[in-house]
């Protein structure tokens, strides 16, 4: 079942317009009394009927709220050193599927990236709409927000969460998932923020920076992974780690 995100607070009777509304009444060709799920901007999801249609507007009829959570029991900021190419999008994208509750582009020593100004403002732009694209597609309750790019030391100040993790390919002692368990053993695990580099890899000024913030640095095993895979695989693991791939 389609689900749409209304960036109002719930009521009994809503509305979807823009790209949405069309999307619904020109390539889905819905009808009145069709169902389709929504999410409201106050986090309440719900089952919905199709009440009538206009050229920019769906209106719906709630039917019942959905009392199910389809959202990670941690919330997980992704720090994701750029990328360049595509490589971004497949990203956020699968960090989105995956259950990340926000992605923030860091313009890192060793990035072959640039972004700045207007530039960095409209990739940011595509990237909130790639989010949105996949919180739909798995069905979030939320649309992660991508935060706008940032320095190391940006991303660290705006993004002081319980527990820090950077993957850093020269950590040999310490792996993720001691990592994770020693963060479980303290309690701190309702949100954790992972570092991830670019393809040139963290820089050990970055690395400082990160440790003197609290971040401890990973080993992601034994195998050196692409900077597109490297998150993936620790999101993976931590959600598992955590029981939100199955307890």
């Amino acid at each position: 079942m389609h689900r749409f995100f209304i960036p109002r607070s719930f009521s009994g009777e809503m509305y979807i317009e823009g790209v949405d509304a069309r999307h619904i009444s020109k390539v889905l060709r819905m009808q009145p009394l069709d169902k389709l799920q929504i999410v409201s901007d106050d986090g309440v999801s719900a089952l919905a009927e199709i009440a009538s249609i206009d050229s920019e507007r769906v209106y719906v009829r709630c039917l019942e709220k959905l009392a199910e959570s389809h959202e990670p029991r941690v919330k997980l900021v992704l720090a994701q050193g750029l990328a360049k190419g595509e490589k971004m999008d497949f990203i956020i994208q699968k960090a989105v599927e995956m259950g990340a509750y926000s992605v923030v582009p860091v313009a890192m020593e060793h990035s072959v990236v640039r972004l700045e100004g207007a530039k960095a403002a409209k990739k940011v732009e595509r990237w909130q709409k790639i989010a949105e694209s996949a919180a739909k597609q798995s069905k979030r309750d939320i649309i992660p927000q991508v935060q706008p790019v940032q320095s190391m030391a940006q991303m660290l100040a705006n993004n002081n969460l319980q527990t820090k993790i950077i993957a850093y390919e020269c950590e040999d002692k310490v792996s993720l998932k001691t990592a994770l368990q020693n963060a479980k053993a303290v309690g701190d695990m309702q949100e954790l923020l992972l570092i991830i580099g670019p393809e040139g890899g963290i820089s050990e000024h970055e690395l400082a920076l990160a440790k003197d913030a609290g971040a401890v640095p990973v080993s992601l095993g034994r195998r050196i992974l692409r900077a597109e895979t490297a998150g993936l695989v620790a999101i993976s693991a931590i959600f598992y780690e955590t029981g939100d791939l199955g307890d």
